[in-house]
């Protein structure tokens, strides 16, 4: 780490900090008699926080963002060219960043030729709810407007995109929620035989047909869109089973459904591709991004969407009110397109997404050594550098281990200088999954410190 710390400087940053910011996904009340963690620098895949201390960070900025790593200068200068010469304009006009990044990424994504910049992915989310809403409108009347999402999805942080949460311990408290938003159930076979009438096998072409017994429950003239993630995040790490998304894709166009898949966690090469979408062979008709478009060098979200949604907000030039009446300050600002095509840049020209594969299956084989070792370990399971290890009170009934054990191992880790994620306050009686979302540059010693870290912990909190 670059410098030396000045002791009085600090402190009154931590001082200012807990006297005036007010923290994501936290609880104040221990700040009262200690100090938060507070990291001042990043290198790589290490930062250090207000104490000098280092950490390998497992979780890539601690919700799956800096997927290239900390410390990148590249992307840091061609921000800074691009803010004096323009830093922004609303997104009523274009830029050239905002076009030349729009057409790279398109490129990625056969069968998508539209793209929205917005602020968040919550605000992502949002704009595909709000166009889907519109089509219903626009083309049937406004009945079939209902959108369907799935148990233990995530799909952000508003009302609206509560509305369409799969996890009832982030949702509790702030409803009511906006009405017209179904749920389908989850689809992590680890966890089947929780579900009435799961088979043994053909596992993941029975979930799928949970979706279609919702849609014929509600009525198929009234479902407007599904929403899923390629792989579900925050709800546990969960790969579709084999089946899964080819029998999805065919009951959208069964009933003319339009198939809503959110990469704000996937997206960009988290997976091994640059989408989660893109293993299993679908073509879906809204994407979604932010996470890892920029790597959290600059604020991006992009809703991607095919040029027939397109041209259902132009067929009718005489309405005033026919186009997509919507606006994200932030989606006009310039930093986050050029920010973006550096990150595109670094994880081609790097080929990042070889090595996401080649050390995700070091990942998984280490995560499936750790499973033989500790009793705890319950189910494993992944798709690149985004993996899960499921803890367990009993292998037998797979009873779910207690959220404050699962976050005792995270913290034993945290003391090793290793920083993993967990489930935490989204599933009741569920959140006892370990999340690990290395970033992209990940090497082997770093994937074997990130499970050594973890299998010292497992022994330590379990003996």
């Amino acid at each position: 780490m670059d410098g030396i710390f000045n002791e009085n400087d600090i402190s009154r940053i931590v001082a200012a900090d807990k006297a005036h910011i007010w923290h994501h996904l936290s609880q104040h009340k221990p700040y009262e008699t200690s100090d938060p963690r507070i990291f001042v620098e990043g290198r790589g895949m290490r930062i250090w926080d207000q104490k000098g201390k280092e950490h390998l960070d497992a979780v890539s900025g601690g919700v799956w963002t800096v997927n290239v790593g900390y410390g990148r200068e590249r992307i840091a200068n061609a921000v800074r060219d691009q803010l004096i010469k323009l830093n922004y304009f609303a997104g009523s006009a274009g830029s050239i960043p905002g076009a030349r990044f729009a057409e790279r990424i398109i490129q990625k994504m056969p069968g998508l030729t539209r793209l929205y910049y917005c602020n968040s992915g919550s605000e992502a989310n949002e704009k595909a709810f709000k166009m889907i809403r519109q089509i219903a409108h626009k083309r049937y009347g406004g009945k079939k407007y209902k959108i369907l999402y799935r148990d233990r999805d995530y799909h952000g942080t508003t009302i609206g995109t509560l509305s369409a949460g799969g996890q009832d311990e982030r949702n509790a408290q702030y409803g009511p929620f906006a009405p017209g938003f179904v749920r389908v159930p989850h689809c992590l076979e680890y966890r089947a035989r929780e579900q009435d009438g799961a088979p043994t096998e053909n596992y993941g072409q029975w979930a799928a047909d949970q979706i279609e017994a919702v849609i014929l429950r509600e009525g198929p003239d009234t479902v407007g869109a599904l929403c899923l993630e390629p792989v579900t995040a925050g709800g546990g790490v969960i790969p579709p089973p084999q089946g899964y998304w080819e029998r999805v894709q065919e009951i959208c166009r069964k009933y003319d459904i339009l198939l809503h898949i959110d990469e704000v966690v996937c997206g960009v090469g988290r997976t091994g591709t640059w989408f989660g979408y893109q293993h299993y062979g679908v073509q879906p008709d809204f994407v979604t991004m932010a996470k890892g478009v920029a790597s959290g060098y600059a604020a991006i979200a992009c809703m991607v969407t095919t040029e027939e949604v397109f041209d259902m907000f132009k067929d009718d030039a005489s309405d005033p009110l026919n186009y997509f009446r919507d606006v994200s300050t932030f989606g006009g600002c310039t930093a986050g397109p050029v920010a973006a095509l550096e990150n595109l840049a670094i994880i081609e020209e790097e080929n990042l997404l070889d090595n996401t594969n080649a050390m995700g299956a070091r990942l998984m084989d280490n995560l499936h050594d750790l499973m033989e070792r500790h009793k705890v370990v319950g189910d494993v399971r992944g798709k690149g550098l985004f993996c899960g290890a499921e803890l367990v009170a009993d292998r037998t009934t797979r009873e779910p281990m207690a959220e404050a054990r699962v976050a005792e191992v995270v913290a034993d880790c945290m003391a090793q200088g290793v920083i993993i994620g967990m489930t935490n306050r989204s599933l009741p009686g569920y959140n006892n999954t370990l999340c690990f979302s290395p970033a992209l540059i990940a090497t082997k010693d770093d994937i074997d410190t990130i499970t050594d870290a973890v299998d010292g912990a497992l022994g330590r909190v379990f003996g």
